[in-house]
């Protein structure tokens, strides 16, 4: 990008002229209505100042800035009144690797489950053929597949790769600037959280939350009598009871050894509600994926991971907290770690982010109550996809919003402060149109103009202004009645004044990245 120009600053100034006034009651006046106005002055300039805040003046502790760079050195971020989106292909890293399975995976979907017959086989079979499977087969190709209750996609409903369960097919996306968190929340962040509010979380509500059978601590409690339940759709994580975020792996665990660690045991809900107590929120998945990314950007140097391509375990247990070993039973913690790990213990991505790949999964911004989104796979996960889900740049799981796990986290997000801009709205019936009554006949009588604008004006007030009666005006062309001006136009033809009443509005922002 083209260098940026910058503004100037530096305002002359001004130089008020006041005659030697030698009453002291009107000087005493005067000094007071000065000072009054003064004050008023400075307040307004301060107010005005913090809200054009330049952007490269915006920082906050422990957060790292995602937007758009100019190419000076050093580089700065580019201004909110050029494009500084961030542009990148959002979804799975699978598209562009792994290519012979991509390969079969694209004649499969030209040719069909039947692809190892030749042409004329295929084409008679496909005429003539009474195999309910290949019938079925070619009806599902043609049309698609069609849910079993007859109801359409859900809004936000994508398709998901099998491995890394990143959105397939990829896609170009733009997300506006943003700050988020360095690294994870951890215990200790959140047991500040906890002391100065009291709150509690829903697994502490609930009185259990999910840990994996393997990591309960007191195996006891397995074989109660009450028994245990599964995650019916992962049998290996049990319902334990009195687990919570203090509590990570069951009563006779607890966290005062992790406070460095990331907060687990939390529904999406707790994860909000910290953030939202702290200034910040929850950053859209979106968001997150261009932060993983870390300028990974596009088809010429984008990766499967932060750190490259290569899935090799000794290499990825320097970068990454992975299971490896026989899951669910034995971890041998190559990466040192059987759970979770220090928020700041493995290297960072170019960015500067922490634990993007690995460690827990974390809540994302959006998605439903019943299908909460997170990103960045946990300490259960595998690389390659060869132990649960393939820990990519694009892994991506839902979850039930209300969910606590040993194996999901959260950061935080927080989107720039913005200059206020504003516009001018008119008040006529040109723009808003005549308010009127319709009557038993159907006839419509005018019923003045819209209701709350007549209060503040009094349409009198023209006729007994006395520069209008005699062609004068303002200094700045306009008259001021309770926050609302007028603005007064000349017919060059006639020499006809006319006054149009109009109020100052903030201006609507078009956002480039609609996401919830």
């Amino acid at each position: 990008p083209t260098p940026f120009p910058h503004e100037d600053t530096n305002l002359p100034s001004h130089t008020i002229a006041m005659p030697h006034i030698h009453t002291h009651l009107l000087l005493l006046t005067f000094t007071f209505t000065f000072l009054t106005l003064t004050s008023s002055t400075q307040s307004t300039f301060q107010n005005q100042n913090q809200k054009d805040e330049d952007i490269n003046d915006q920082h906050h502790p422990h957060m790292i800035y995602v937007g758009r760079m100019t190419s000076s050195n050093p580089p700065k971020r580019v201004p909110h009144n050029y494009d500084n989106t961030v542009h990148y292909i959002f979804g799975t890293g699978f598209d562009s690797h792994h290519a012979a399975q991509l390969d079969w995976d694209l004649h499969l979907q030209h040719f069909g489950a039947f692809a190892n017959e030749d042409l004329a086989d295929r084409s008679h079979r496909l005429k003539h053929s009474d195999d309910a499977e290949l019938l079925a087969y070619i009806k599902s190709r043609r049309h698609g597949v069609v849910s079993k209750d007859g109801m359409p996609r859900r809004y936000n409903e994508v398709d998901v790769h099998v491995l890394d369960g990143g959105v397939t097919p990829p896609k170009f996306v733009q997300v506006e600037p943003f700050f988020m968190d360095e690294v994870l929340v951890s215990n200790g962040e959140f047991a500040k959280f906890v002391a100065a509010t009291k709150y509690e979380t829903e697994a502490e509500v609930f009185g259990w939350s999910f840990v994996l059978r393997s990591y309960v601590r007191r195996q006891s409690l397995l074989h109660s009598e009450n028994g245990y339940e599964v995650d019916p759709e992962a049998v290996d994580w049990v319902a334990l009871e009195g687990a919570q975020w203090r509590m990570p792996e069951g009563p006779g665990s607890s966290y005062g050894s992790r406070m460095d660690h990331p907060v687990v045991h939390v529904s999406h809900r707790d994860a909000a509600e910290y953030c939202q107590w702290v200034g910040k929120r929850l950053p859209g998945e979106r968001e997150y994926e261009a932060a993983a990314r870390a300028g990974r950007f596009h088809g010429d140097n984008r990766t499967l991971y932060s750190w490259g391509d290569e899935d090799e375990e000794a290499f990825v247990a320097k970068y990454a907290n992975l299971w490896q070993g026989e899951f669910p039973d034995n971890n041998t913690a190559l990466d040192g770690w059987r759970a979770t790990s220090p928020v700041r213990h493995f290297k960072p991505n170019d960015y500067g982010f922490y634990d993007t790949i690995g460690n827990v999964w974390e809540w994302m911004r959006g998605g439903k109550k019943k299908a909460r989104i997170v990103r960045g796979a946990s300490f259960v996960d595998s690389a390659d996809g060869h132990i649960n889900h393939a820990a990519t740049l694009g892994a991506r799981a839902t979850l039930h919003g209300s969910t606590g796990t040993a194996n999901v986290g959260f950061r935080c997000a927080k989107s720039p402060k913005l200059k206020d801009e504003y516009t001018w709205v008119y008040h006529d019936e040109e723009v808003h149109g005549a308010l009127a009554i319709e009557d038993e006949f159907g006839a419509h009588h005018a019923a003045g103009v819209e209701r709350g604008w007549e209060d503040r004006y009094d349409p009198y007030q023209m006729e007994d202004d006395d520069d209008f009666l005699n062609n004068e005006e303002d200094e700045d062309g306009y008259e001021d009645w309770d926050g609302y001006v007028t603005e007064i136009t000349v017919d060059e033809k006639t020499g006809k004044k006319t006054k149009r009443k109009k109020r100052k509005v903030l201006k609507p922002r078009m956002r480039a990245s609609a996401e919830l």
